[in-house]
């Protein structure tokens, strides 16, 4: 089984309710870069990724599709056997740039599942759970409109609400945390994030304020050596996301004592096969995490979700999914298949590969045909 072509394909995916809006950036409609791998035996595997703009992390759309350009002549006629031979391969061709070699990583994982008939979580150690704990993420908004989201997610049945905070005084946020910790209660885990929005002494002052409500404050300030800095001086544990971009960096975290949990991105770690890795190390420690993306629809969902299904539920965090902020149902490539939470909980695909077909007629033409 060798690769005979590469199609990239450019899908919007708009957000519901017009924006979405963290402390660092506003999107309406994140593009998404869908990945299809074509064998010369006729079988086609999937990947997705989809920056959340162009400021969330070192990531954007057009940059995922140059460097797709560049990977892309020197995979055709690779032969198909391991996931970690390409993975390397991929490294070999071209430096960086994690989050474009991520969707493809994922395709190859789903060629090789259909191949042999199995899951991919089967190909990244083995499934423990066929269902996983989602998280309703809550952007920056007013008190009220925070509150009302919150509720809302914890009466779907979803076990963690994760409430978008920075970018604005801080007074606000610390009111909003206030009145979302009285609203949720003990009824769900309750996480904190400003996307870096804040200096090492803003978030000393926010967690004091905060101390009497109980949740994990993840990334609140811009570097590793800035949440460094913050170990021992907080109440409440923190979790590290954006500064995550790869494994040597997740190692050196949890060798520092950095973080107490981690907020992994599949893409930012340079797809499931080295996320895999990512998994692991934490296990070595028992640091929770959680298991997702950025943004995405049903190709990266599932990619999150084989993954999340391998991590000892004892660790596990949960699994977000972009499916309740994307309008119109835009990211269901394969309607029969929907990727979709039932009662805060979200069910790994199943059948062979992903477990998810995107269906041609529904997607634009590619953007670029390598061949």
């Amino acid at each position: 089984m060798k690769i005979d072509q590469i199609h990239v394909y450019s899908v919007p995916l708009p957000v519901a309710g017009g924006a979405y809006r963290t402390s660092s950036t506003t999107v309406e409609a994140p593009d998404s870069t869908l990945v299809e791998v074509v064998t010369d035996d006729g079988r086609s595997g999937w990947g997705e990724t989809c920056p959340l703009g162009p400021v969330y992390q070192p990531h954007h759309a057009l940059g995922a599709r140059a460097a797709l350009a560049e990977l892309a002549p020197g995979l055709l006629g690779l032969e198909l056997a391991s996931p970690r031979a390409v993975a390397r391969r991929l490294d070999e061709l071209l430096a960086g740039h994690g989050y474009a070699k991520a969707a493809l990583d994922t395709a190859v994982l789903d060629l090789l599942g259909q191949r042999l008939g199995v899951p991919i979580s089967t190909l990244l150690g083995g499934a423990l759970v066929d269902r996983v704990p989602g998280y309703h993420a809550i952007p920056v908004a007013s008190p009220e409109q925070s509150v009302d989201e919150a509720r809302a997610a914890v009466e779907r049945g979803y076990p963690r609400v994760q409430l978008k905070v920075g970018g604005r005084d801080l007074a606000r946020d610390v009111e909003t945390v206030h009145r979302v910790g009285e609203a949720i209660g003990h009824r769900a885990r309750l996480v904190v994030d400003p996307n870096r929005g804040m200096t090492v002494a803003h978030a000393v002052q926010f967690d004091r304020l905060c101390a009497d409500v109980p949740f994990v404050l993840e990334q609140p300030c811009n570097t590793v050596d800035e949440m460094g800095q913050l170990r021992g001086r907080l109440q409440h544990p923190v979790s590290l996301d954006e500064n995550t971009e790869d494994v040597d960096t997740v190692l050196r975290a949890i060798c520092a004592g950095t973080a107490d949990a981690f907020a992994f991105k599949v893409t930012r770690l340079g797809g499931p096969t080295k996320a895999a890795l990512a998994r692991d190390l934490c296990a070595l420690r028992s640091l929770p995490h959680t298991v997702d993306d950025a943004w995405g629809g049903d190709v990266i969902a599932a990619t999150c979700l084989h993954l999340a299904a391998t991590v000892d539920p004892r660790l596990l965090e949960g699994v977000w999914i972009a499916e309740d902020h994307i309008a119109g149902g835009a990211g269901h490539y394969d309607p029969d298949h929907p990727v979709t939470a039932t009662d805060g909980h979200v069910g790994v695909p199943q059948g062979p590969g992903l477990g998810v077909r995107p269906r041609r007629e529904l997607l634009p033409a590619p953007v670029a045909i390598h061949q």
